[in-house]
């Protein structure tokens, strides 16, 4: 397979690859863009396939929007209670006091996937020059040929071909779906237990029906993997208190081991490296595809001051420059982003004294410091630029 006639090169049809495919032909329609996908160009084969409930920023949801990318089905989160099991501390995060229509939304990952690639199909109807290629086996290096190649082919912790930096937080997150008795519709909780985060999340399904992801030692999770619906719901409730009262059911049960990978170079030459393929990080934040669709975003900003000039305005350079201009603009977000979260992830799993002790304090002046408050909510939602 050829593809030399072609500028750019994107590497999976993930929601990052398929966002970068898109933001660039929307801005440049004439784009020589061919994407290598593994998935299959049915989307009825996707209609089982992740489910599990991905948190999607403010911000994340404005870039969709310039796409028509953002899916039917997706709850709002419009109030975010924090706090840690059994210690003290605790904050209150809302909307009002944000001035934002939601803090944020949780939906299942294969509607955010299937949304991109209806949308990049719509573009693809005035891009005469895109090819979406569905593969089924490995492109070997050889066999690539293009001025520009994008690795968006990202993978989950402990399944990726790459490990250059970061760290195995020697815990697994159970994720699924969970009734329970009373639920506040756009409610959010977030638990830090001994273990590590347990968050309640909405859902689409219905105010009381909310997302599940339960952080522990890969022990205790393969264990509540394997326990009976009754027994795991008696686990739950004792950990995470009554204060939405008693929970009812359990589907859906699923593990994921969980970890840090970063690069840190995200360029080489006429290659650069996005999302999940630059970086895997905890859910704890909920950062991940967040910083992921911000990375493809401005790199189509970059490509297309490139790719649109005519080639005889074009130099040899010209691609290894704007990769270099981008890595430079993306180096305080993604830096700032993998921090954060990797400082959450680390810290409120520690249950030495002195760190459980300022873990509360902290939680508490967030609470009552507002512009502290507001400063880390706007980086959630929207990153640093």
């Amino acid at each position: 397979m050829s593809t030399s006639s072609f500028d750019i090169l994107i590497q999976g049809g993930g929601p990052v690859g398929l966002a970068c495919a898109a933001w660039t032909l929307q801005k440049f329609p004439n784009a020589k863009i061919t994407l290598f996908d593994r998935n299959s160009a049915n989307d009825e084969d996707l209609a089982s396939a992740d489910s599990r409930g991905i948190a999607l920023s403010h911000g994340s949801k404005l870039l969709l929007d310039t796409i028509n990318a953002w899916p039917k089905q997706f709850a709002e989160i419009h109030r975010v209670h924090v706090s840690q099991s059994g210690r003290f501390g605790r904050a209150l995060m809302t909307r009002e006091e944000l001035k934002q229509d939601a803090l944020g939304h949780i939906i299942r990952y294969r509607d955010i996937h299937i949304a991109l690639r209806q949308a990049l199909r719509a573009i693809q109807a005035k891009s005469p020059h895109f090819i979406w290629e569905h593969i089924h086996k490995d492109i070997q290096g050889s066999q690539i040929q293009a001025k520009c190649i994008v690795h968006a082919e990202g993978g989950l912790f402990k399944t990726q071909e790459w490990v250059e930096s970061g760290r195995d937080y020697d815990q697994s997150a159970l994720v699924g779906l969970v009734e329970v008795e009373n639920a506040e519709p756009h409610q959010a909780w977030e638990r830090f237990t001994a273990e590590g985060p347990l968050a309640v999340l909405p859902s689409h399904y219905g105010s009381n029906i909310l997302n599940l992801i339960w952080c522990g030692s890969p022990e205790s999770s393969q264990h509540r993997l394997q326990l009976s619906d009754t027994e795991f719901l008696s686990e739950l409730q004792k950990e995470f208190g009554s204060r939405i009262g008693r929970f009812l059911k359990i589907q859906d049960r699923r593990l994921y081991e969980l970890g840090l990978n970063y690069r840190k170079e995200i360029i080489k030459e006429n290659e650069v490296w996005i999302g999940n393929a630059a970086q895997t990080l905890h859910p704890v934040a909920g950062q991940g595809l967040n910083l992921g669709l911000r990375d493809a975003f401005l790199l189509s900003e970059k490509l297309v001051e490139v790719f649109s000039r005519s080639p005889e305005e074009q130099s040899p350079s010209d691609v290894q420059n704007a990769l270099q201009s981008y890595a430079q603009s993306r180096k305080v977000d993604r830096t700032t982003t993998i921090g954060l979260t990797d400082f959450m992830a680390r810290v409120f799993t520690s249950n030495l004294a002195p760190i459980v002790v300022a873990r509360g304090l902290a939680l508490s002046a967030l609470q009552w410091l507002p512009p502290v408050k507001t400063a880390l909510a706007r980086q959630m939602m929207f990153g640093r630029r």
